[in-house]
């Protein structure tokens, strides 16, 4: 029964000063409003940054082979080369798909280089046998045509998709569709014509740069039955025979912070069935480092302006009390001249505050639910008014999308009320600890 005493003795004496209550419940409003838009607006950024962070392949987990450092064959007479058998196999490949919950994807490819040749046109390209995920994961997109398909998998279908380079190379003139090249011995249709894509740079010790301007993408069934495991070169007048089953197996996992403890677990089972270190488990180490750094500056960021618009808002709510207390002087020394303690008075001014601060809040998160209604009524006016200027908007902020995070609510409705009483302390202590008889003569 006090506590409500006090909140209605609170409300009806900020009652009486409606319009200088009402401009200090809108700084607290102001406040409040703009940390739950501005972490929305961070978060939605933070997140598509961080989406982006996942297409270079943050949470990739790259196996590769790798030829041993001491090969176990040697030289024998005559300038031949006994073949090397060594990398990851196709075992390994189903052990990593089905032994590790963790992994979302796994694409597996095999690598090796190759003469592409139409009629007297030729150019050395990388042959890229793979399955049809690897252009989604890669995010190569076809120009004309179409991509690799389950069926020319499961067919051992003769068919290839050519990147942008090699198709104008091969063909300057004619339409490379339906057209059959040459790779090694054997032809191959046509059947796409992948997007120009930019190369990707390498990023620190993480991973190797990677050109796609020489590709030329075949199944990995075709390659196998065409090509097939052992692969013979001639060099410095002998011939060397290597057998690889795969060069790389791509495996994704749902979270970053699974990346390190699932590539332990790859890095196990393979050890477990290679009796040599012939392959590589590569973790994008400075990506992960760097999505970290990322949040955290955005965290550090969202503190600063939360911290910056509430102390504003404070101090309003000081100023306004700091007026109160010198307006109700006489009120102030009837009360302590009927008996009330200087806790009381503290307590009254107190309540004040905090009705104050806790309206404003309130208020403020009932404001901050709209803010993604805000930021699409106001995408659709600039795309609807200025065509032009949306234009040339880049596209991360023509489709930012905000998130409001939970826990900004809860924090700043908390500090809001938080900052009431901390601005309030100096105005109640000054109220309780005026002299009585001095208050009483005040007019």
């Amino acid at each position: 029964m006090k506590l409500f005493q006090q909140l209605r003795l609170g409300f009806r004496s900020l009652l009486l000063h409606k319009l200088r209550s009402a401009l200090a419940v809108l700084g607290i409003l102001i406040g409040v409003t703009a940390v739950i838009w501005l972490v929305a607006l961070g978060e939605g950024v933070s997140w598509q940054a961080q989406q982006q962070i996942k297409d270079l392949g943050a949470t990739s987990i790259i196996v590769r082979s790798i030829k041993p450092a001491e090969e176990s064959s040697q030289n024998s007479g005559g300038g031949f080369r006994m073949g090397i058998a060594y990398g990851l196999l196709r075992d390994d490949y189903e052990r990593i798909v089905t032994n590790i919950p963790t992994i979302q994807r796994a694409v597996p490819m095999r690598e090796i280089s190759r003469e592409v040749r139409y009629r007297e046109q030729a150019i050395d390209g990388q042959v890229i046998a793979c399955t049809p995920e690897y252009f989604g994961m890669n995010r190569l997109s076809i120009a004309r045509g179409r991509a690799l398909s389950e069926i020319d998998m499961q067919t051992y279908d003769n068919v290839v998709v050519l990147a942008h380079e090699v198709a104008e190379k091969l063909f300057p003139i004619e339409d490379p569709l339906e057209r059959s090249v040459q790779i090694g011995t054997e032809f191959y249709v046509v059947v796409g014509i992948a997007a120009e894509r930019s190369a990707a740079a390498a990023i620190g010790g993480s991973l190797d740069a990677r050109q796609y301007d020489r590709d030329v993408y075949i199944p990995l069934s075709t390659f196998r039955a065409r090509i097939g495991d052992r692969v013979a070169t001639m060099r410095a007048g002998s011939f060397q025979s290597e057998t690889v089953e795969l060069t790389q197996v791509t495996a994704v996992v749902d979270d970053m912070n699974q990346v390190d403890a699932t590539a332990d677990i790859i890095r196990s089972l393979l050890q477990r069935y290679h009796k040599q270190v012939d392959y590589a488990v590569v973790v994008p180490k400075e990506l992960l480092e760097q999505a970290e750094t990322l949040r955290a500056m955005f965290n550090v960021l969202l503190l600063l302006i939360a911290g910056i618009s509430l102390l504003v808002g404070g101090i309003g709510i000081m100023n306004i009390m700091l007026a109160t207390v010198t307006e109700r002087t006489r009120e102030i020394g009837i009360r302590r001249a009927l008996g009330a303690t200087k806790g009381e008075i503290v307590q009254q001014f107190l309540w004040e505050t905090v009705v104050l601060s806790g309206t404003g809040g309130l208020l403020g998160v009932l404001a901050g639910f709209l803010c993604g209604p805000t930021v699409t009524a106001f995408r659709a006016g600039v795309q609807a008014f200025f065509p032009q200027v949306w234009a040339t908007l880049p596209p991360n902020i023509r489709n930012i999308e905000p998130r409001i995070a939970p826990w900004s609510i809860i924090a700043a409705f908390a500090i809001s009320v938080g900052v009431g009483i901390v601005f309030g302390i100096y105005p109640a202590r000054r109220a309780a600890n005026m002299d009585p008889i001095e208050a009483l003569r005040h007019e």
